[in-house]
């Protein structure tokens, strides 16, 4: 089966000697993904697994699935629990923008711990297709247009963390057919069903009202757009510093003096490292106001009940 779109970099570059972790909901997509890691050789594996606390019963089930499959494949596991309901509510989040928050925070101790920084995820080339939509809507700029890319590095309470993605490449009808011609057990998840969220919307109407009505197979183009915008951002990001925290304090002058497209890169990953949730270009856009000395504005707010200010020719969060 082709299930990583860049196998032989990815030999190389994540060698199966290593310690890796890998998440795992239960899902089809993520218990396919553990099943590939297994029969290539990835014997040192953590599995890990965050109980969301949204479904009750079915949730704790899901718990169970995935320490019984570690316990099958003879890896260890990990299994963490989170109120996302609660951290919604206080950090006035989306629940699906809570849910992600909460596995990072979950992954980032494990790798604390662990001492090991890579994780495997299973997001697909479908996922992305939604991804880039669900920013697109959201008013998102390139950065959020390239959506998920195959390999990322992000930093979440201080603890640095390489994310792997091989299914990227990879369409849920492969996967499905995968687990089909594996005879893979998984959990469904009924909330997929619901289409209250704005990702469900998007996978279950927009997608196919879009291909029915232009008739032509719109996923692969917005697939390769985004791929193509990921190539562009990773390009950007050799241009800007590698270790930028919430901490930082940003000068204004040579900030004012970037082009404009580096400015917002600038911002967008100092924002990020703040731990800044759901960053649109609305938002980013805010902040590089504060770089307008003639404007007189020197505050802004931002999600979480946060604020970036300019004062003394910085500017920083608070």
């Amino acid at each position: 089966m082709r299930l990583v779109a860049f196998y032989p970099e990815f030999l190389r570059d994540f060698p199966t000697n290593r310690r890796y972790l890998v998440g795992v909901s239960g899902g089809r997509d993520s218990v396919a993904l553990l099943h590939w890691l297994k029969t290539s050789g990835y014997d040192n594996v953590i599995v890990c697994h965050l109980n969301h606390q949204l479904r009750g019963r079915s949730a704790a089930a899901d718990a169970r699935f995935v320490e019984k499959l570690a316990t099958k494949y003879d890896v260890d596991f990990e299994l963490g629990c989170a109120d996302v309901r609660a951290l919604a509510a206080k950090g006035k989040k989306s629940l699906e923008t809570a849910a992600r928050d909460a596995r990072y925070s979950f992954f980032a101790r494990i790798v604390k711990r662990r001492r090991c920084h890579t994780i495997f995820l299973g997001h697909h080339a479908d996922d992305l297709v939604e991804t880039f939509l669900l920013n697109l809507f959201r008013g998102a700029g390139t950065t959020g247009l390239s959506a998920m890319r195959e390999i990322s590095t992000r930093q979440i309470d201080d603890a640095d963390l390489t994310v792997v993605r091989p299914l990227l490449g990879v369409w849920r009808t492969e996967i499905d057919k995968y687990v089909r011609e594996q005879g893979l057990k998984f959990r469904e998840d009924a909330s997929n069903r619901d289409l209250t969220p704005l990702r469900n919307r998007i996978r279950g109407r927009v997608i196919p009202y879009l291909e029915k009505t232009i008739r032509r197979n719109i996923r692969q183009s917005i697939w390769r757009t985004a791929t193509i915008m990921a190539e562009e951002e990773n390009f950007f990001e050799t241009l800007l510093p590698d270790k930028l925290s919430a901490l930082t304090a940003l000068t204004v002058e040579p900030l004012r003096k970037m082009a404009s497209a580096l400015q917002r890169r600038m911002l967008h990953k100092w924002l990020r490292a703040g731990d800044v949730p759901d960053l649109t270009f609305d938002l980013v856009e805010r902040v590089r106001g504060l770089l307008d000395l003639t404007k007189g504005v020197a505050k802004t707010n931002l999600p979480g009940n946060r604020h970036a200010r300019r004062r003394a020719g910085k500017i920083f969060m608070e």
